[in-house]
């Protein structure tokens, strides 16, 4: 028998359900007719419709997607489509709007109002605009002209919080870029947002999308090339993006001719396959035989492996390289203006890095015992050159040279 007493109790007592676990019916098409029945009872002014909205006690954390599905739409959606769902729809939307900034703005403005006071539903705006640009087939022509409006607006207008990331990614779809709808969406959405912006405005707003190195990606396969995006966006009116993408394109092929050059190097290839290397990437990227040059110093440059502070082993370094891919050099250094292309290399190069500054008439004379340089080229760089960065000095410190020059031509 246990000796321990009973506990008293409270007769009577009702033990109470602590809220948090009672579930309340989750119901987001009576949360979209109420919404929608401030649109009616407002007669779709915005203004009083945000005040309506601001002073409402409406569970917005919870039914966000579908404050958003209205204010596009029009009404709530079919779950997972574009659809309308059953109930009471409103037409100041989005999409029953003319597909013009003066009509959509006000949608604009009305949402960045909602967002100051509810900031936490940013993420419900990326997830309905997330959805609805992954479903642009889904949409009318005009309706996705109207899509690409807003969404240019949104950015001039700097919603707060909207990642450009949001936008571009679900944008490349296979089969939206295929049937050329999403190159008909940027093509709208970049003549409206340069209508308030400039380039740089929208190569930033790219880059911060992780677009800016990948634009031809919203063309279709067949039209994807620096070509294709000329012609298009030169019919569009947009020169400045032409040229800008241009010359990225431009920059992206020297980079990887760059790139292959120094792996070829760094494994000692033979001097011939780098050569037919060059050769090929000079026909595929259309190169112009002057940055071809430029690029080859470079590599042979960076190659080199520099002491810190031996004057004497850098100079032994530097020239061991020159002699060792004269050839490549001399393969593209195939007349006059391009060996004073390659001088004028040299002279910045020293002029820059004071490790070689002192290095010059030596490298100079190293290229001309190897058939790169002619007498010729380097007499008139003495004369006439034209880049001022440190001449002065590399003239004097050439003069030995070009005097010896001048005594051979003589002789002979």
């Amino acid at each position: 028998m246990s000796s321990s007493k009973e506990r008293p109790t409270l007769g009577g007592t009702r033990i109470k359900t602590r809220k948090r676990n009672i579930a309340a019916p989750l119901d987001p098409a009576t949360f979209a007719d109420a919404v929608v029945q401030i649109y009616l009872d407002n007669a779709g002014d915005l203004e009083l419709v945000a005040k309506n909205i601001e002073s409402s006690d409406l569970n917005f954390s919870r039914y966000g997607d579908t404050f958003f599905e209205v204010i596009f739409t029009g009404g709530r959606t079919q779950p997972g489509t574009t659809k309308p769902d059953e109930g009471e729809r409103h037409t100041a939307s989005v999409l029953d709007c003319e597909p013009t900034r003066e009509a959509i703005l006000p949608s604009v403005l009305y949402i960045q109002k909602i967002l100051r006071r509810r900031p936490f539903l940013i993420k419900n705006l990326e997830n309905v605009m997330r959805r609805f640009l992954q479903s642009l087939e889904l949409f009318e022509e005009n309706e996705r002209k109207k899509l690409a409006i807003f969404t240019a607006l949104t950015f001039s207008q700097k919603l707060s919080g909207l990642p450009p990331d949001t936008v571009f990614q679900p944008l490349l779809k296979g089969n939206l870029v295929a049937k050329g709808i999403v190159l008909s969406f940027i093509t709208d959405f970049f003549k409206e947002y340069l209508i308030d912006n400039n380039l740089d405005d929208l190569i930033s707003l790219l880059k911060r999308g992780k677009m800016d190195d990948n634009l031809l990606e919203f063309f279709p396969t067949a039209k994807r090339s620096v070509e294709g995006f000329s012609e298009h966006f030169t019919k569009e009116g947009m020169l400045d993006l032409v040229d800008y993408n241009a010359k990225k394109m431009f920059d992206v092929k020297l980079k990887e001719m760059k790139s292959a050059l120094t792996t070829q190097i760094a494994e000692e290839t033979e001097i011939s396959e780098v050569i037919e290397t060059v050769k090929q990437r000079v026909k595929d990227a259309n190169l112009p035989d002057f940055e071809v040059v430029r690029i080859l110093w470079d590599v042979l440059m960076d190659a080199v492996q520099w002491s810190g502070k031996n004057q004497q082993q850098n100079a032994n370094a530097a020239l061991r390289q020159v002699k060792t891919w004269a050839k490549l050099l001399n393969a593209f250094c195939t007349n006059g203006k391009l060996e004073l292309e390659l001088i004028y290399k040299v002279q910045i190069q020293c002029y820059e890095d004071t490790k070689l500054m002192k290095l010059f008439p030596e490298i100079v004379r190293n290229l001309y015992d190897q058939d790169v340089l002619a007498e010729d080229t380097i007499l008139h760089w003495f004369r006439r050159g034209s880049n001022p960065k440190g001449r002065q000095s590399f003239v004097k410190a050439l003069e030995p040279f070009v005097n010896w020059l001048e005594e051979a031509e003589e002789e002979e």
